[in-house]
């Protein structure tokens, strides 16, 4: 073996300025691969970044216009959903849903602790399944719970920036656990402090859903309905299901069951099915265009390998006559192949992951502004061990394709006829 690798060495070494040529193709097209695939994964990243903020099996519906006339009632109607829709979709769908939430908001308020005030503060009626379904980050003391709820207390749950503010750039949020602030001009007991992301608008302070009810003398009129579910599995299942709810709906506010527009859902489930799929297009897309541009170095390396047996052809039909099989041929130039490959590769692929992480200290620390949001535009643009690994099979298998036909006219060379070269 190491007399293989001697070989390879000698022969490499008497043409380096080619070799490191025909390389630099291959590290390129590897370098082009990692970048592409970090880019394209920072940009999904991106995409995904809210992905936490709610659970993926969770529906949003509402009401919209109707399409159709119904029931004595024209089409373009408006259907507005009631708290009873809660009850009604908990009752019917049991073996699918499993908690189920609404929200009302009134904002324009200012928030006032002792002398600190703050303005544009907006209240937001909602129960306790909100938490779990939205995810949200207790940073002290708790959410709002049922007796909150039954007992339609006047508890509020600040974010943190609010806190912060408060305590005058402090984070000793736990101190305002158990205090009072004045929300307009109503007096609300501070029972949890939630993180927010600071890059959205998101300045809602929670409070019970009956308490926001009975305060602002708010009828039984919903916006949205949004609840979590289980047991549907593919796009299939979950488009039946919407039908079912919206027949359902249709069936209590006189509209047409098969009317697709008077009720509107939101399904957060298919949407990460699609956006998988869309992810995976994306990833096969970037591995196409790097592997083109790989193909090059590989045509390269064959090139080479082909003018190395070429030049050799005298030296393999002394080989020959003294003994080596085409076997022992094949296996110099196909080793020959895949080490300059590998090598210049490896190179590429290191350079790669290292432009990957100069582009997440730059680019992926940059953000735009999107419907009022700071979006960042790359969000951990970076490859991991599965890249690495499926980098360096493709390596091999390029570095072997690369070495075929001129190992193949290697071993094919004639003694006699060998000898006959200068």
């Amino acid at each position: 073996m190491s007399d293989l690798f001697q070989e390879i060495w000698e022969s490499i070494r008497r043409n380096k300025m080619r070799t490191c040529l025909t390389g630099f193709a291959v590290s390129w097209g590897i370098f082009i691969i990692i970048v592409l695939l970090g880019a394209g994964n920072g940009l999904m990243n991106s995409f995904l970044q809210d992905a936490g903020d709610v659970a993926t099996n969770t529906m949003m519906v509402g009401g919209s216009r109707t399409s159709k006339p119904y029931g004595g009632y024209k089409e373009g109607r408006y259907i507005q959903l009631k708290r009873s829709d809660l009850d009604l979709l908990e009752e019917r769908f049991p073996h699918i849903i499993d908690q189920l939430t609404t929200t009302i908001s009134r904002s324009g308020y200012t928030l006032t602790y002792g002398k600190k005030s703050l303005t544009n503060v907006s209240l937001c009626g909602t129960f306790p399944s909100h938490s779990e379904m939205n995810r949200v980050q207790m940073l002290e003391g708790r959410f709002v719970n049922q007796n909150d709820l039954r007992l339609r207390r006047k508890v509020v749950v600040l974010t943190h920036l609010f806190a912060r503010n408060l305590l005058k750039g402090g984070t000793d949020y736990g101190s305002l656990i158990g205090k009072s602030v004045r929300v307009g001009n109503l007096s609300f007991k501070i029972v949890g402090i939630r993180h927010c992301d600071e890059n959205r608008n998101d300045r809602d302070l929670y409070v019970p859903y009956s308490t926001m009810k009975s305060l602002f003398g708010i009828g039984d009129n919903i916006e949205e309905i949004t609840f979590s579910f289980h047991g549907l599995a593919t796009e299939e299942e979950n488009e039946a299901f919407e039908k079912e709810i919206k027949v359902a709906l249709n069936s209590v506010h006189q509209a047409a069951p098969d009317d697709e527009s008077s009720i509107w859902i939101w399904n957060r489930f298919t949407q990460n099915l699609q956006m998988e799929k869309g992810t995976g297009i994306l990833r096969k897309a970037l591995w196409i265009i790097g592997i083109f541009t790989l193909l090059g170095g590989v045509v390269g390396v064959s090139n080479i390998m082909l003018i190395t047996v070429k030049e050799r052809t005298h030296e393999f039909g002394i080989r020959k006559a003294i003994g080596a099989k085409p076997r022992n041929i094949l296996s110099l130039i196909m080793a020959e192949s895949v080490m300059i490959t590998a090598f210049f590769g490896y190179v590429g692929m290191i350079l790669g992951m290292l432009a990957c992480q100069v582009m997440d200290k730059t680019l992926g620390q940059s953000s735009v502004e999107v419907f009022g949001q700071s979006v960042r535009m790359l969000v951990n643009p970076t490859v991991g061990m599965d890249v690495a690994v499926e980098a360096t099979i493709l390596l091999i298998v390029a570095g072997t394709i690369a070495g075929i036909f001129p190992a193949a006219n290697a071993a094919k060379v004639r003694p006699i006829e060998a000898l006959r070269e200068e």
